[in-house]
């Protein structure tokens, strides 16, 4: 299948994960947060934060693996495309060892960092969910090789699909699982499990469809630095991204203890599917914009991307989040109680400001290819530190919603102010253009999310089930589906129109 075809199949397959997604979380996260209890449930989202963010460890280079791979391939230099392979085998196993390493220092020092607000037993099942997501992490990195060899061949369908599988088995053996009295200890476990299948499923459709061969032998320096100086400013990014989010569950853990965590990381779950809407489009992008730079794309033909992608982004996600802000309060009322109610003013918070970074984050990869992602990181180190020394005074103040407000501040002055302006200088980015071809759609947003908060309040309706809510987001919906006539482009349009085909091709 062509490379095209892979990109917009491969897209529609993520937002059929992120529905599923959805639909599960709808489904599985009260019953767990339930079956686990606030305080366990809050004890895991932390131990995995802490964890996640070892994977920094990267240093970026996935998306190397993925430039230099295709560079090699339309050189047609095969023989380097697969010393390369072998060179990242080795490195990545390396970094796996030190990830574990790691997070057994991390788990010796357990008692140190929250002994002050964690229960005896809260502290030794931190300890065990320590020890289970540092092996998960360890054996992620060598074998995450394969995945991204499948990104570098454009073979989207078949990664979505491993992806649909995991995501629907993991609630159903949790299921049985929490019916049968495990918690939180199993389910690390089972992640653990499933990702090690998903990413050997990876490596052997590798080896059988795409017919990786890999090379082995001495590591060639010369190319290794290379490939470091391409993937450290990634690597900073990554640290950032990192700091900025994973960093406010330390602190909340720290300063106001575990129950306190699970009310932000419902906020942030939240607030993740939110983001996932639109990585979908840009996370199949990078293959082509590296073809595109190779065959010598002008600024112009940049920007281009950025509109159709951006525009296209801001009308999925914006409906997320206006609906979140109409509905967003009694959504999580009826999903998880009342106890978590505080978790919407966290949500927008943190969605609010992430609006024009992710109608922007094709940019990511412009600047990838370009080779001139190096600024960007650096700035956002500033803005980072920033989101610590705010958010420590106001997490003691207003616990989660204070550390959703340092990070929305991060937010505003690295991904608005900062980046845009980056991205006019540096990547010469007609920005002002985006701006004007989005403007028109963040109006029509504006307005309708105005007028449906006053008219639920005029009247007084009452939001008290989820046959009322989904009665009323189906009327949102639809409306929302109504105005976009009002800025849709021909080419938007014709996107519709070719989606319609296929659906009813499909039922035929």
């Amino acid at each position: 299948m062509e490379a095209s075809k892979q990109r917009k199949i491969g897209a529609l397959l993520s937002y059929v994960v992120i529905l599923l997604n959805l639909a599960i979380t709808l489904f599985y996260t009260p019953i767990l947060t339930n079956s686990l209890g606030q305080a366990e449930y809050g004890l895991y989202s932390m131990v995995a934060s802490i964890i996640s963010t070892l994977t920094i460890l990267d240093f970026g280079f996935a998306s190397a693996l993925v430039v230099y791979s295709n560079r090699y391939r339309a050189k047609n230099e095969i023989e380097k495309e697969h010393k390369l392979y072998g060179m990242f085998i080795v490195v990545y196993s390396i970094i796996g060892l030190i990830a574990g390493l790691i997070g057994f220092i991390i788990f010796l020092n357990v008692d140190n960092l929250f002994g002050a607000t964690m229960t005896f037993n809260e502290l030794v099942i931190a300890k065990k969910l320590m020890l289970i997501l540092t092996f998960n992490l360890a054996i992620t990195f060598p074998l995450s090789v394969f995945s991204s060899i499948v990104v570098a061949y454009e073979k989207f369908i078949f990664a979505k699909i491993v992806n649909i599988i995991t995501v629907i088995l993991q609630p159903i053996i949790m299921l049985i699982l929490l019916s049968l009295g495990y918690k939180s200890i199993a389910l690390a476990i089972v992640i653990t499990i499933l990702n090690i299948l998903s990413l050997l499923f990876n490596a052997l459709y590798c080896k059988f469809n795409i017919k990786t061969k890999i090379t082995f032998g001495k590591i060639d320096f010369k190319l290794l630095l290379s490939i470091f100086a391409f993937s450290f400013w990634i690597f900073l990014n990554s640290i950032i991204d990192k700091v900025n989010w994973s960093i406010d569950n330390f602190l909340i853990g720290s300063l106001s203890g575990a129950a306190a965590v699970s009310i932000y990381a419902i906020a942030s779950h939240i607030n993740q599917v939110y983001v996932s809407f639109s990585t979908s489009i840009s996370n199949v992008l990078l293959p082509k914009m590296t073809k595109m730079n190779e065959d010598g794309a002008s600024d112009e033909e940049f920007t281009n991307v950025l509109i159709k992608t951006g525009r296209i982004q801001l009308i999925i996600v914006g409906l997320i989040l206006t609906g979140f802000i109409v509905f967003g309060k009694e959504f999580i009322i009826l999903w998880v109680g009342p106890e978590y109610k505080d978790a919407y003013y966290i949500g927008l918070a943190l969605m609010i400001p992430m609006i024009v970074s992710l109608t922007q984050n094709s940019v990511v990869s412009i600047a990838q290819v370009k080779n001139k992602h190096q600024f960007m990181p650096i700035v956002l180190i500033f803005t980072s530190i920033l989101n610590i020394i705010v958010s420590i005074p106001l997490i003691k103040m207003y616990s989660g919603f204070g550390a959703a407000l340092g990070t929305a501040l991060s937010l505003l002055i690295g991904n608005i102010i900062i980046k845009n302006i980056y991205y006019y200088k540096s990547l010469h980015l007609d920005i002002l253009k985006f701006f004007k071809s989005i403007f028109n759609i963040v109006i029509t947003l504006i307005v309708e999310t105005i007028a449906f908060i006053l008219i639920i309040n005029i009247f007084n309706f009452k939001i008290v089930s989820w046959i009322s809510l989904a009665i009323w987001i189906l009327i949102y919906t639809i409306i929302y589906i109504i105005l976009s006539k009002l800025y849709l482009t021909e080419y938007e349009k014709g996107l519709l129109k070719e989606l319609k085909r296929k659906i009813k091709r499909r039922k035929l």
